[in-house]
């Protein structure tokens, strides 16, 4: 892959050049690098910040542990403090594994040779240690360590920066969770970022493993194999809001009555539907631009594997619109619902006041102080019942033919 064509991205960060970075890597450290559980890169809590809730502290998406996912590439020595995982490719075939990060510019002298560096929540000491040793950005570098960036490719003179979300949905309470990624692609590196524990990197390893055959397209094929894992997660948590929304429909016409309840579910729902639409719509354009043959990064050889990649994309993006459609459907619906039970409950009530106004009408006439036919006799009485009585059960056969009641 030849360096890309300089963008609108160095105009910006031409400016930035001449500030100090600080270089200070805090010497070698020896024994694998392990999360400081006291520092939070997100001082206002707000984790994935617009696009939802980040995952458990832990565990990954899938219930992994972090600290052992693709144990073999972990470095046991590394100068960057956040714990470090390296793999080394050379003539399409896996050469080495946690080899330590100080040695990566050694190997890159070698142009048969392919490296994957991932850093787990790094901080800014981290990739300054990085930045010089690859030419990385001044402002990719703080994109990288900010969190809630919007999913993107932007163009540098000597390297491209990724930034991708990966999602799942929780089912029981049809929450959101994002895990944000950033990734700096050289022409011989892929460097990954993971700013929390969603992503389940041992998953994003194995895939690279199914295909040894493609690992001979070097930076390119690391890269497809990071995006389809990525964008399969969002096609899985697509297919987990349909079945969800199913869940609501079937409810909606229940006999027991849940308005309530489909209103507190269908509102998350649209909620975590227009979060997942963040993160998913922007996806097209970022696929769609790795695949530019003025970034050489896709060869003829991979294209059709980077298609099969932007159809998923395409086709999780239209989902998502039928599914909001589909919610704020439901959500018109469930209203409807609700005041048509208000207008059978209004109609019942109607029936039975007119069905007990007339025996209210009679007992008042029959109760007035002044003489009438059969005043103070037994046949008053027994004509006055039995008119109440007929006349009820006249309005009640009417109202329930007419199907008021």
């Amino acid at each position: 892959m030849t360096p890309p064509p300089s963008g609108s991205a160095d105009a910006a960060g031409s400016q930035r050049q001449d500030q100090p970075q600080d270089q200070d890597t805090g010497g070698m450290r020896t024994g694998p690098a392990r999360r400081d559980p006291d520092r939070n890169p997100d001082p206002d809590g707000a984790g994935g910040g617009v696009l939802g809730s980040r995952p458990l502290p832990g565990q990954t998406f899938h219930g992994q542990d972090p600290e052992l996912a693709a144990a073999s590439a972990i470095c046991q020595v590394s100068p960057t403090r956040c714990q470090a995982r390296t793999r080394l490719y050379r003539d399409g075939r896996l050469g080495l594994e946690g080899f330590p990060v100080a040695d990566i510019s050694d190997h890159l002298a070698d142009e048969s040779v392919t490296i994957w560096l991932d850093l787990r929540d790094p901080d800014h000491d981290d990739l300054a240690v990085l930045s010089e040793e690859f030419g990385l950005h001044p402002l990719a570098v703080e994109d990288a360590l900010h969190p809630s960036q919007r999913p993107k490719l932007d163009r540098y003179r000597s390297h491209l920066f990724l930034t991708a979300y990966g999602a799942r949905l929780d089912a029981g309470t049809g929450e959101l969770a994002t895990t944000e990624l950033a990734a700096f692609i050289t022409s011989q590196a892929l460097i990954t970022v993971r700013k929390d524990d969603g992503l389940d990197i041992d998953a994003v390893v194995q895939r690279w493993d199914e295909n040894p055959d493609l690992v001979r397209f070097g930076v390119g094929y690391l890269l497809y194999g990071l995006l389809d894992y990525i964008v399969d997660g969002h096609f899985e948590t697509v297919q987990s809001l349909d079945e969800c929304v199913e869940e609501i429909e079937d409810r909606l016409f229940d006999d027991i009555p849940h308005s309530m309840e489909v209103q507190r579910r269908s509102f998350q729902l649209r909620k975590s539907l227009v979060l997942l639409r963040r993160v998913i719509i922007p996806m097209r354009e970022v696929v769609n631009a790795v695949m530019r043959r003025d970034l050489h990064v896709v060869g003829d050889d991979l294209m059709p594997y980077y298609q099969d990649v932007y159809d998923h994309v395409l086709r999780a993006a239209e989902w998502t619109d039928s599914l909001r459609d589909l919610v704020n459907s439901i959500l018109e619906t469930n209203v409807t619902i609700q005041g048509n039970r208000l207008n059978v409950i209004t109609k019942k009530v109607t029936g039975w006041a007119a069905i007990i106004a007339v025996p209210t009408l009679i007992t008042g006439y029959f109760g007035m102080n002044v003489p009438y036919p059969g005043f103070s006799e037994k046949a008053g009485f027994t004509a006055s019942l039995a008119t109440m009585i007929l006349a009820a059960l006249v309005l009640y056969l009417i109202f329930k033919r007419k199907d008021w009641l």
